[in-house]
């Protein structure tokens, strides 16, 4: 039989140096059937990224984008923890990742573009030292690129550490457990696209130098992109944009629009009456604006045409009223904040809570503290194994007064709950200091823009309302932009309607001193550096009139836990002491948790007791000491004879350990027989006299001490 013949794709490889290492993307060799599929390599990290859209477009007024970041267990040598033992539903990094993606390339398509496009990014290999999430945007964009997909990139993505006061690019994970800030930064030539930070309290400049430095090291991995699309990329697909109203009738409808009242339409304080009062006065608007047949009733058939217009319509109104006359929908001014009401301590059984509301948008925070054993086991492709805080966002449709069916977390959930816990983390005392694992939920009551902020404010002051020894209280605020013509607007604390109507979407969360956790999402070209600046400075402003509000409410964290919160004692033991307290079996663990606690034992000896009864913990702790006690010598015990041979008596100080009390010092004078003057069961007083480098012990009767000499082993 002939042997098989090596049939091996070449493949079209292409290199740059980013931070040090090798950047490769390869194409032509894997995935060949996909409209566009780059394997992207950087360290022994590899992505493979897959770009493909449906040859028709669907019905819909969105652009129907998906994209999947797969982590395969094998990429660390691992297999997965599932009962089923392979990959399920996405974890929270891989869904953190995918979303990392989206959100720089999402903008990037050409409006109206209506075919499905699905992004998939496979982890094959991960070396636990370059992280994969900043892979997929590049690989996405290099995808895309090659496709026939419309889409105007590339894009590039960096991390930015700051470490002894200097950036790095691209730190590795060991690096970034030093860094005082871990940013994202996505963008292309032009502009700055998406930002991702958590941070140790940065001041605003020194983020700005960050993101201009992150920005300026993406020109190798754009130029990449652009050579190997210059060789390689296929045509664009042909595409025919939705129909949409002829420039001349659009301007008459706006202006229609504006003669009825659009104005004091959306100025309307409530965001249930404004969308009430909107609907009605589309409808009216749209049956007036329609064109008449020759017996003079409404055309129909272009109705939807109007019906998508009127967005348009919408946001251009309140872009102008912003622009030009320094008014929003809910009539504040560009630097106002929505009024603020805060109460905490709210619910009687938690271990903290507090509400937060800003104007309709209404935050309940809530902490609970638990054990070791309550950390979250992870089973990602990171270095972590375990985490002691969590951060959980639930938005329910109750909150925007709508009816959907409640079908688990969403993405936007996971992100905004990141987002928060970010924010917050970077207050927390040491574990060492507070041994607790500690779950914060935000569960939003209400919204109107600005939730995953108003989560920051009311799980910040949910951690000082239990007792939390935090570092300082940490606020949020969503900021917005409006930018035309070179005119830009800042806008402090968006609504939702400001959110989707507007150009930029700028989080920032921090204390005092700095910025704890930040997020952007921009929808406009290059932003000016005197702009970025200005928003963060505005936010700054607007967080501490939030601060100031918060403490006037609850001013540090509140000197004891609560009555149901767990109390921990911690001690630490020698090492080879564990097994003791362990027992056979686990015997004396079990022991001791019939008392009523928790006790958990790591591996350099470190005990932590855990229990809401505060004497049961005690009792617990003594235990383990008396397990643990270790001989000292010139201490006086009261021991127990625990058995007599020829030459003296051995003698139980306490559990675990004994030792020999020599024939010559059982009694004054010669003693020819030990059972004459000791039997097993006496409780005697011994002192240490001696404990040699094996561990035994030599005892003496303390009374005699001076008027027998003790003898050597």
């Amino acid at each position: 039989m002939p042997e098989a013949t090596p049939n091996t794709p070449e493949g079209h490889r292409y290199e740059t140096e980013v931070a040090g290492r090798r950047l490769i993307l390869e194409t032509g060799k894997y995935a060949k059937q996909a409209s566009g599929s780059v394997l992207v390599r950087y360290g022994d990290t590899l992505v493979l990224a897959t770009a493909q859209a449906s040859e028709e477009p669907i019905e819909a007024d969105f652009l129907p984008l998906t994209v999947e970041f797969e982590e395969r267990h094998y990429a660390v040598g691992k297999i997965p923890g599932s009962f089923m033992r392979r990959e399920g539903r996405p974890g929270e990094k891989a869904i953190l990742s995918a979303r990392m993606t989206d959100r720089p390339i999402r903008p990037l398509f050409p409006k109206g573009f209506r075919h499905e496009v699905q992004v998939i990014l496979t982890v094959l290999s991960a070396d636990q030292k370059n992280p994969p999430d900043i892979l997929g945007p590049i690989g996405a964009s290099a995808a895309l690129m090659l496709s026939d997909i419309p889409w105007e990139g590339p894009v590039a993505c960096v991390r930015v550490g700051l470490i002894g006061g200097q950036f790095l690019l691209n730190p590795t994970l060991q690096e970034l457990e030093e860094s005082a800030l871990d940013l994202v930064v996505a963008g292309s030539r032009e502009a700055i696209l998406m930002v991702e930070a958590g941070a140790q309290e940065v001041e605003e400049e020194l983020l700005v130098q960050a993101l201009e430095f992150a920005h300026r090291e993406m020109g190798p991995i754009l130029e990449l992109q652009e050579r190997m699309t210059r060789d390689l990329g296929k045509p664009k697909m042909a595409w025919t944009p939705p129909e949409t109203l002829p420039e001349e009738e659009r301007e008459a409808f706006y202006r229609l629009a504006l003669e009825r009242g659009l104005s004091g339409v959306l100025q309307t304080a409530s965001k249930g009456e404004r969308s009430r009062a909107l609907s009605a006065f589309a409808e009216s608007l749209i049956l007036e604006a329609l064109p008449r047949r020759e017996d003079g009733t409404p055309d129909e058939g272009k109705k939807r045409l109007y019906e998508g217009a009127f967005g348009e319509v919408v946001r251009r109104e309140l872009r102008r009223l912003v622009l030009e006359e320094g008014r929003r929908a809910d009539g504040r001014g560009p630097r106002d904040l929505r009024p603020i009401w805060i109460e905490a301590d709210v619910l009687p059984r938690a271990h903290g809570s507090a509400l937060f509301t800003r104007g309709e948008t209404q935050v309940l925070g809530t902490v609970t503290l638990g054990t070791g054993r309550d950390e979250q086991i992870l089973d990602d492709l990171g270095i972590d194994e375990t985490d002691p805080f969590l951060v959980h966002y639930n938005f329910p449709p109750f909150s925007t007064g709508e009816v959907r069916r409640l079908r688990g977390v969403s993405r936007r959930e996971v992100g905004h709950g990141n987002l928060a816990k970010r924010a917050l983390k970077a207050v927390l005392p040491p574990q060492e200091a507070f041994p607790y694992t500690i779950r914060v939920v935000g569960d939003v009551l209400e919204s109107n823009g600005s939730s995953s902020m108003a989560t920051v404010c009311a799980g910040s002051l949910a951690l000082m309302d239990a007792g939390v020894p935090v570092r300082a209280p940490v606020a949020g605020v969503a900021m917005g932009l409006v930018w035309e013509n070179e005119k830009a607007v800042i806008l402090t604390d968006i609504l939702g309607l400001e959110d989707a109507l507007g150009d930029m979407d700028f989080k920032v969360a921090g204390t005092r001193r700095g910025v704890t956790a930040l997020q952007m999402d921009n929808k406009v070209g290059g932003l000016p550096r005197e702009v970025l600046k200005e928003a963060l400075l505005q936010a700054r402003e607007a967080r501490l009139r939030i601060l100031d509000l918060m403490e006037s409410v609850l001013p540090a964290s509140r000197p004891s836990l609560k009555p149901f919160a767990p109390r921990i004692l911690s001690l630490k033991v020698p090492v080879e002491k564990i097994g003791l307290v362990i027992g056979p079996g686990g015997k004396n663990v079990r022991a001791l948790e019939e008392l009523g606690v928790e006790v958990d034992i790591e591996e350099d000896g470190t005990i932590r007791i855990y229990s809401s009864d505060s004497e049961a913990a005690e009792k617990a702790k003594a235990r383990i000491e008396e397990l643990t006690r270790e001989a000292k010598v010139g201490e006086v015990y009261e021991g127990t004879v625990t058995r007599i041979a020829p030459f003296g008596a051995f003698v139980s100080l306490f559990p675990g350990t004994e030792g020999l009390l020599h024939i010559s010092q059982v009694a004054p004078g010669r003693v020819e027989r030990v059972e004459d003057h000791l039997k097993v069961g006496d409780v005697i007083k011994v002192k240490v006299y001696r404990i040699d480098d094996k561990g035994k012990i030599d005892l003496i009767r303390p009374e005699l001490e001076g008027k027998i000499p003790p003898r050597r082993r």
